[in-house]
């Protein structure tokens, strides 16, 4: 799942930003561009427009503790998406397919690069960083929060929000690496009218 597109002419930074700011921003973007591994502390810093000396200040233990921020980031950015969309309509199941659209929109318009701001590093760092695997693990319970919210709200029980929280959450977590795959909007759209569905038929 993305976070917000950013034109590719516009500084990478974002204008008036601090410096530990921006280099949480520029991480952020890379990892879920290119990957954890694929990463370098020198890149960051360039992207953010920082020395290396900066990025050592604010993230002393190196790119493990940057990573960690950056996750951080991702998780609060697609969190605010994840609600909005959701706010567009009372009626969960069409929030959801809706969401699902905005998810798909905002694929295609980063050319399929940006995906979900946590997966790559997640998995790359699988049992070998108990601090970004924690992070992950926050940013995937807090989205699946939202739904279950969102669910809750709609007038299912708190064991059934939760449930259709996790379904459609880890649907629509496929869908969008399949849609990168396949270089288009089609897997998410067809799983987000196939979750709507679901949601109807528990109603």
């Amino acid at each position: 799942m993305k976070t917000k597109p950013q034109d590719a002419g516009a500084s990478p930074a974002g204008a008036g930003l601090g410096t530990r700011e921006r280099v949480v921003r520029a991480a952020s973007r890379l990892f879920q561009r290119q990957g954890y591994e694929g990463t370098g502390i020198k890149l960051i810093a360039q992207e953010a427009e920082a020395t290396l000396g900066s990025v050592y200040h604010f993230f002393p233990d190196g790119k493990e503790g940057l990573a960690v921020a950056a996750i951080q980031h991702g998780d609060r950015e697609f969190a605010e998406m994840l609600s909005s969309g959701l706010a567009g309509s009372d009626d969960p199941a069409e929030a959801v397919e809706n969401c699902a659209r905005t998810l798909a929109t905002a694929l295609r318009e980063s050319d399929w690069a940006e995906g979900c701001p946590v997966t790559a590093t997640a998995l790359e760092t699988l049992g070998r960083s108990p601090s970004i695997q924690q992070a992950c693990l926050e940013a995937l319970r807090n989205w699946q929060a939202v739904l279950a919210a969102k669910f809750r709200a709609g007038g299912f029980d708190a064991e059934e929000a939760e449930e259709l929280a996790c379904t459609v959450l880890s649907a629509l977590e496929g869908a969008e690496v399949t849609s990168q795959v396949f270089r288009s909007e089609t897997p998410l759209l067809t799983t987000g009218r196939r979750m709507a569905q679901l949601i109807r038929s528990r109603s």
